[in-house]
């Protein structure tokens, strides 16, 4: 297998660790401000992969992350927030990071080579064509990522690559490829610098936009947020009152007849019967645009 493009070594960083510390800051940020550049031209790719998974989700299927080491701890993060920022059931998710959750905080050497624990780790959530499968790897050819997306296609799920490498095999597996190539690391296959914050930023892109198309944004808030301290308590009271008018005591009792969901006490301060609102949020497809323009 050839080497990924991140395991070139540049001259120009030949010499990296005699640098003055000011030089050696601007030399690792500029790395990170191209890497966004990347991302930037991939814009086009996150936005047909958006479009593709949004019916999925819609018909009853799940997200599917799959990765190895950095790569897949990247996917990990970004998958295990979209409960508490936007609602999701955790039922909703699957996370497939190779070597298990042991690997979330320490290196599973050889896990990332096993292709046939991908299928197996994939099939024991019995996977459907209504699924989103997104699976992540810096080179692309992660033997146990390209696993997980090729079994995702096999069984007729969406599926999504995210690779800094156009030919890799990744974005030959799936059907829906991002590509962003951000080149050589500063620190020589060091995928945590460049390409690591390039998928980062490009899966906060992918899965916050989607959670928009699925209706947890209204009015730029986090209407479907899991309410689990008391922070996230004032804020939800604070929702309601804006996008809803009344006092914070009239916010509070709304938000507990429907168990802590802004979106939903939002409609009733609005006037829909308690019993009436998961009809209408079912009927809205959960947009709370759609499900206020109707009353």
């Amino acid at each position: 297998m050839t080497a990924s493009r991140t395991e070139t070594v540049l001259a120009v960083n030949e010499d990296i660790e005699r640098l003055a510390l000011d030089a050696l800051l601007d030399r690792l940020l500029t790395s990170q401000k191209a890497a966004l550049d990347r991302v930037g031209e991939a814009l086009p790719s996150i936005e047909r992969a958006v479009e593709a998974a949004v019916p999925r989700l819609q018909a009853g299927g799940r997200l599917v992350y799959a990765g190895a080491g950095t790569s897949g701890r990247i996917g990990l993060q970004d998958g295990v927030e979209l409960t508490p920022t936007f609602g999701v059931a955790p039922e909703k998710l699957v996370l497939l990071l190779a070597g298990g959750a042991g690997a979330t905080t320490q290196a599973a050497e050889g896990a990332e080579d096993r292709e046939d624990q991908a299928r197996l780790d994939l099939m024991d959530y019995h996977p459907t064509a209504q699924d989103v499968v997104i699976g992540v790897a810096a080179s692309g050819n992660t033997p146990y990522t390209c696993a997980v997306v090729q079994l995702g296609r096999e069984v007729g799920a969406l599926t999504i690559g995210v690779s800094g490498n156009p030919e890799s095999r990744l974005l030959k597996e799936a059907e829906f490829g991002i590509c962003i190539p951000t080149g050589a690391e500063v620190l020589a296959g060091s995928t945590r610098m460049a390409a690591g914050t390039a998928q980062k930023v490009t899966l906060n892109l992918f899965s916050t936009a989607l959670m928009t198309r699925l209706g947890h944004v209204y009015r730029g808030r986090m209407v479907d947020m899991r309410i689990s301290n008391d922070k996230l308590q004032v804020r939800a009271e604070r929702m309601v009152m804006e996008l809803a008018g009344g006092t914070a005591e009239e916010a509070r009792e709304a938000l507990k007849l429907v168990r802590g969901n802004t979106k939903r006490a939002v409609l009733l301060r609005h006037g829909v019967a308690l019993v009436e609102i998961e009809p209408l949020l079912e009927q809205c497809q959960g947009n709370l645009h759609l499900a206020l323009a109707g009353l």
